[in-house]
């Protein structure tokens, strides 16, 4: 059977949602990303980016580095979290509304991470 695109309930292979509900989900998701893709993009870089910075910058001087490290992770979370906007695969294998949840789930592994790496960064020096 074919799946609903939003939720994943399965529906007859002539619908795309299961309903009205699901249907308005998915536009308001869709114009979401949409109208948010270049700050989204821009801010993806720049967190992610942080992060081998950091790593390189620690050779050198160590707390500049692991600040920047702490905070590409933990930037990277709150980004994800505030805004999930799952890759295309992830859409088609998950549905929108399991793949937005994981990821907010892994944006919240990040920040624990951030905030782990901040606490054992602060015991090291």
């Amino acid at each position: 059977m074919k799946k609903c695109d939003y939720c994943g309930t399965e529906i007859s292979y002539h619908d795309i949602y299961c309903g009205e509900e699901c249907q308005d989900k998915a536009a308001k998701f869709y114009n979401l990303r949409d109208e948010y893709e270049k700050l989204f993009t821009f801010l993806d870089a720049v967190f992610v980016f942080m992060i081998p910075i950091g790593l390189f910058i620690g050779m050198f001087a160590g707390n500049l580095g692991d600040i920047l490290i702490v905070s590409g992770l933990i930037g990277l979370g709150i980004m994800l979290l505030i805004l999930p906007f799952p890759t295309e695969s992830m859409i088609k294998k998950y549905k929108i509304k399991k793949a937005k949840k994981l990821c907010r789930y892994f944006a919240l592994i990040l920040i624990a991470v951030g905030i782990i790496g901040a606490v054992i960064f602060s015991f090291a020096t």
